[in-house]
């Protein structure tokens, strides 16, 4: 069944790889004996992203990229198995869907002649404040 990440996309069920690890703090005993941590594997090179998206994904994965491509997600933030696998699969799908969202590009634009002189009036004023503040001895 897929994973909806925004309309039109989705991640396949079958690309992740979800195992469970030791988890560290809070849980008292049970912490020592049994695997809540769930760490997930998205094998970007290999999934059915589109082609833009896998490249921004890669870019925003950061030090979860391994070298071979796969993102790596490790959730301890709970203490079952089942919460930790869904934080893990929805913290994905928000890395995947900041990874699909195409950003608005910038229109460079000119500051106008009045924009200029303000800016140059500003400047001056300060100049004479600071000019003020010296320190002249008496002559």
């Amino acid at each position: 069944m897929p994973i909806p990440v925004t309309s039109g996309l989705s991640i396949r069920e079958e690309e992740l790889s979800v195992s469970y690890i030791l988890a560290s703090g809070p849980g008292g005993q049970n912490v020592n004996k049994v695997a809540t941590a769930a760490q997930l594997r998205f094998d970007v090179r290999r999934s059915s992203l589109p082609e833009r998206v896998r490249v921004r994904l890669e870019q925003l994965a950061g030090s979860r990229l391994t070298n071979d491509g796969v993102i790596v997600i490790t959730a301890r933030r709970f203490r079952s198995q089942e919460r930790n696998r869904e934080d893990a699969i929805g913290r994905l799908v928000e890395l995947v869907a900041e990874a699909a969202h195409r950003p608005t590009r910038r229109i460079a634009t000119r500051p106008s002649y009045g924009e200029r002189q303000r800016r140059l009036q500003d400047k001056s004023r300060r100049s004479e404040i600071k000019r003020g503040r010296r320190g002249r001895p008496d002559e």
